[in-house]
């Protein structure tokens, strides 16, 4: 509607009408220069193989860029392509990129902190894992400590439990832990290393080279959609369950808290909400292949094995004696356990109620044939 003709015909349109349509003519141009050009880079430390794990991120960026109309651009690199697969910290605290997407628990080695981000040993679900984050106070103690590396942190993915890995003897004792080289990641390495075992991090694309050669005699990844994939299969036959160092392994969104800062508030809520539902997405892809690659597997020769109880136990009272341990010396992860660690008993005793009682009924059905 032209202005003359608008204010022409006021008397006809009544007042309400005629100052509805002049906003529209002003808030045009408003929304335009609300919705600023950007393009940043996104360091993932994934390679683009994995489709799930890698492609949250890709998902993220898809409806950042579909909310804003084009307007916000992020493009997603894989590991290795611009910043080493275990280097995404480091890239995006110094500005190098502005985002990355990884698992906070690689950079244990900088503080034992960045394990709670993820998973921590017979730590929490993938379930607990988010509502730790959003209505245990997780996400403000985790951007509270990460400021020091000048990230903010939202969380963009869970793979849900993990399967043990894999590996070239079986393991009957504990004491068949001792001496073997495994590529694991994160805080488990440390429990791991406390009943005789040799932690190895490697990314993702060292893994079956080092397993192959005889490097490394097991190795741990995700679960059996990826492991297929990653080939583990061909090289060690005994696939071990569960992954107890990671029941509910987080993925996070770092951006350099300076571009977060930078951006329009409604761009930090798109950024927000595409890292929600790409969060939801990753979860239920592995869940919606992991079964039948399990079966793949299986039928190919995999010896598919549960982790002896006595194992689980002496690795249980590992991981708390090293939480205590790190506590004592370490205030950061202190001031963090002091708040987790309660908030796990409380979901525990939950889970048994519900969840549990009506998953084992699902199972038991299961193996009855009944479903």
């Amino acid at each position: 509607m032209k202005r003359r003709s608008l204010f022409k015909n006021a008397g006809k349109l009544g007042v309400g009408t005629v100052a509805a349509a002049a906003s529209t003519v002003v808030a045009a141009p408003a929304i335009a220069q609300s919705m600023p050009e950007i393009r940043w880079r996104c360091a993932s430390s994934f390679p683009k193989s994995l489709d799930t794990i890698y492609g949250a991120a890709e998902q993220m960026a898809k409806r950042v860029s579909e909310a804003t109309d084009g307007k916000f651009q992020i493009r997603v690199f894989a590991g290795g392509e611009i910043v080493p697969a275990l280097q995404v910290v480091d890239a995006v605290q110094a500005n190098t990129v502005e985002c990355g997407h990884t698992a906070p628990y690689y950079y244990v080695g900088k503080d034992p902190t960045f394990a709670f981000q993820t998973a921590i040993p017979f730590g929490l679900n993938a379930r607990q894992q988010i509502a730790w984050m959003y209505f245990g106070g997780g996400r403000e103690l985790m951007n509270d400590f990460l400021k020091e590396y000048s990230i903010h942190s939202i969380p963009c993915g869970n793979t849900g439990a993990q399967m043990g890995g894999w590996f070239r003897k079986e393991i009957k004792t504990i004491d068949d832990m001792k001496g073997l080289k495994m590529r694991i990641g994160g805080f488990a390495g440390q429990v791991l290393a406390k009943v005789g075992l040799v932690p190895q991090q490697l990314a993702a694309s060292d893994i079956y080279p080092a397993l192959e050669k005889g490097t490394i005699d097991a190795a741990e990844w995700v679960g059996p959609y990826d492991d297929e994939k990653l080939g583990f299969n061909k090289v060690a036959p005994n696939y071990y369950y569960p992954g107890w160092w990671e029941g509910g392994p987080e993925l996070d969104l770092y951006i350099n808290t300076s571009q977060w800062e930078k951006l329009p508030k409604h761009y930090q809520a798109i950024v927000e909400s595409a890292s929600a539902e790409a969060h939801n997405w990753m979860i239920a892809k592995y869940d919606a292949q992991n079964p039948a690659a399990l079966r793949r597997l299986v039928a190919g020769g995999t010896k598919l094995q549960a982790f002896p109880t006595a194992v689980m136990e002496a690795c249980f009272a590992a991981a708390e004696e090293l939480y205590t341990e790190t506590s004592a010396k370490n205030p950061k992860f202190k001031k963090i356990y002091d708040a987790w660690k309660p908030f796990r008993s409380e979901q525990f005793l939950w889970a048994q109620i519900a969840d549990n009682t009506f998953d084992n009924f699902m199972v038991r059905q299961y193996r009855a044939n009944k479903l």
